[in-house]
């Protein structure tokens, strides 16, 4: 069942899985804060705001902000219209190229193989629907909804952007999803990463000297927005698996000013060109690890023209810290793509992607291990699969462990296996949003191999103010401490400071007095008091698998490990700005609460999100 926008809002509504909201809402702030809101609800709903105002520039919008389409797990369910492990049992099976046995197992290839009819795109000679309205002349950007989302942002930001490319042969069609920065009427900054496809045909076209064509479709149904995320091979078109979701071809028109094609049913397109001779800083921008990323060059979009429906609606989503609706795009991503890791994971029985963990920062794994140090030769298969390869931390437990959402008790199965030993630590690649690392993309990987029972006969721990009383004067510029799994033999100390300079330098003058403690002390994780509630284990964990960088913040003595999670200086050669926070505007939120937007908002909402702090 295809969605276009108009479809869409029916179907929503027909499932009361849409709040529409008719209160005028400025774009800066106002719209997508409340959404970061809405979106972190157990019964979160899809929201469309129609009347989105500018209070800066006077500027009323008739054309509706759509957010939070994804954002739960039943709306995900009914856009993709049929059960997601169904989609996943599909891939399998076409990746199961074993002979068919009996005229039952045959037909049933045939009908798997002759649904593959479905992903090659069909094109149009026809204007699309997206083209009723086309401007080429006075283009300004500033007549869309385009929201600011936090206050440090370096301005506007197209989030749910579909952005077609192609190689400079035109034999390779690409489409990626990237933020999108508003620098004037007609000018677009591309947040295209050093790894991704758009970048490589970006190459070739500065190679060979020449401007790039690119397009943006925004809206139409939403898999073509998750189908730009999906980590497929280069050099397949994105657009191959909408069709082998939705059972119908893609419908592809020709754009105006540029040779791509887009989707006939998007809402929006805005297509240009790329001078590959120019580029411009984009950012600080907020981003889904929940952190600003830093000001750096890109490539900059020379708008040629605008087009849309008569009757748009435009899309939009927010990023920040978890959990948001990436949440659930990522869950999607997670289930569909397991039949294609496991081909080249052998043992690998399953794999989760924490929502605290912002997808890169943490990976959880199950695997049947057959032979010694198979969970190791994993790891390395998944630093060098794909996007898999941004992985930073990696956990990996055997075929008994608890199920891999089941946190508290698969916390507890992987410290019982827990040893310094089963630890490796590497370096590669990460994700060019990675702000730990003392390099841009480049930083320390964490596995551990947590399958084998620890015997630890004269581990006794100890309740907090125990401890507190042996060690807290031991631990550098320590205020206080808090233990979670006391019930395994490997509990976890974290460690609130006031950092005044290197913690591994400061520690090291107490190391033989710690080392006595190993009968009570096990994995020591510092934090920095400011902005760090230890009663919120959900957001430290979110804080500590963001802040640390394998190789620089991990030190391992004896039988005690030692993280440094604390925001990193030149002290702890980083040379790199720390970035700050995502947070809420108090003003802002105060302003929705007397609007009766935000009412069901109180103030353990927004401690236990960290959503002011």
């Amino acid at each position: 069942m295809a969605l276009d926008s108009a479809k869409l809002i029916d179907f929503l509504q027909s499932h009361d899985e849409l709040q529409i909201i008719d209160e005028p809402l400025d774009i800066y702030l106002q719209i997508p804060q409340l959404a970061y809101l809405e979106v972190k609800k157990p019964t979160s709903k899809a929201l469309l705001f129609t009347h989105p105002i500018c209070t800066r520039s006077g500027k009323t919008f008739d054309i509706p902000v759509l957010m939070n389409v994804f954002g739960s797990h039943k709306r995900l369910e009914l856009l993709c219209s049929k059960p997601i492990e169904g989609i996943a049992k599909d891939i399998h099976n076409l990746l199961n190229l074993s002979p068919p046995k009996g005229i039952r197992q045959i037909l049933s290839k045939f009908k798997e193989f002759f649904a593959l009819r479905h992903t090659l795109p069909s094109y149009t000679k026809k204007r699309g629907l997206c083209q009723e309205i086309v401007q080429t002349e006075h283009i300004n950007l500033f007549d869309l909804p385009i929201l600011t989302t936090w206050e440090h942002d370096g301005g506007a930001f197209i989030t749910m952007g579909q952005v077609y490319t192609q190689n400079l042969a035109g034999t390779q069609k690409n489409v990626g999803m990237y933020r999108l920065q508003v620098y004037d009427e007609r000018h677009l900054g591309l947040h295209w990463q050093i790894h991704k496809d758009s970048e490589h045909f970006f190459h070739q076209y500065k190679q060979a000297g020449q401007k790039m064509p690119v397009s943006i479709a925004l809206g139409g149904d939403p898999l073509y927005i998750w189908c730009a995320q999906a980590p497929l091979p280069i050099g397949i078109f994105e657009l191959m698996l909408y069709g082998f979701i939705r059972g119908k071809k893609p419908l592809l028109c020709s754009c105006m000013t540029n040779p791509l094609f887009v989707p006939h049913d998007v809402d929006i397109v805005i297509e240009g060109w790329v001078d590959t001779t120019q580029m411009r800083d984009e950012g600080p921008f907020g981003d889904h690890t929940g952190f600003y990323t830093p000001i750096e060059p890109y490539p900059v979009l020379e708008v040629s023209a605008i087009t849309m429906r008569k009757k748009p609606i435009f899309p939009a989503t927010i990023v920040g810290k978890p959990p948001l609706e990436d949440k659930y795009m990522g869950y999607l991503t997670e289930r569909v793509f397991l039949p294609l890791l496991q081909t080249t994971a052998h043992g690998l029985i399953d794999y989760h992607m924490p929502e605290n963990g912002v997808f890169h920062n943490l990976i959880l794994a199950k695997i049947k291990p057959q032979y010694p140090n198979h969970a190791q030769q994993i790891m390395h298969n998944f630093w060098g699969a794909g996007q898999m390869s941004f992985v930073k931390h990696a956990i990996f437990t055997d075929e008994h462990a608890p199920d891999l959402t089941n946190y508290e008790a698969f916390t507890r199965y992987v410290l019982n296996r827990f040893s310094p030993e089963h630890l490796l630590i590497t370096e590669g690649i990460c994700d060019a949003l990675d702000h730990a690392s003392p390099k841009f993309a480049q930083g320390g990987k964490l596995g551990l191999q947590a399958i084998t029972p620890i015997n630890k006969p004269d581990f006794k721990a100890l309740d907090d103010s125990q401890l507190w009383a042996k060690c807290g004067h031991l631990l550098p510029y320590a205020q206080a401490l808090k233990q979670y799994f006391t019930d395994s033999i490997n509990p976890i100390c974290i460690v609130s400071t006031h950092k005044q300079g290197n913690i591994f330098s400061a520690l090291k003058a107490h190391l033989e007095s710690l080392k006595s403690l190993s009968n009570h002390l096990s994995i020591v994780v510092f934090v920095d008091s400011i902005n760090n509630s230890l009663d919120n284990p959900y957001m430290l964990t979110w804080r500590i698998v963001n802040s640390i960088d394998a190789k620089r913040d991990i030190m391992i003595e004896d039988k005690l490990v030692f993280i440094d999670a604390t925001q990193k200086g030149l002290c702890d050669n980083h040379p790199r700005a720390w970035p700050l926070d995502t947070n809420c505007s108090p003003q802002v939120i105060e302003s929705l609460k007397q609007k009766g937007l935000c009412d069901d908002i109180d103030e353990a909402f927004l401690e236990h999100f960290a959503i002011l702090h």
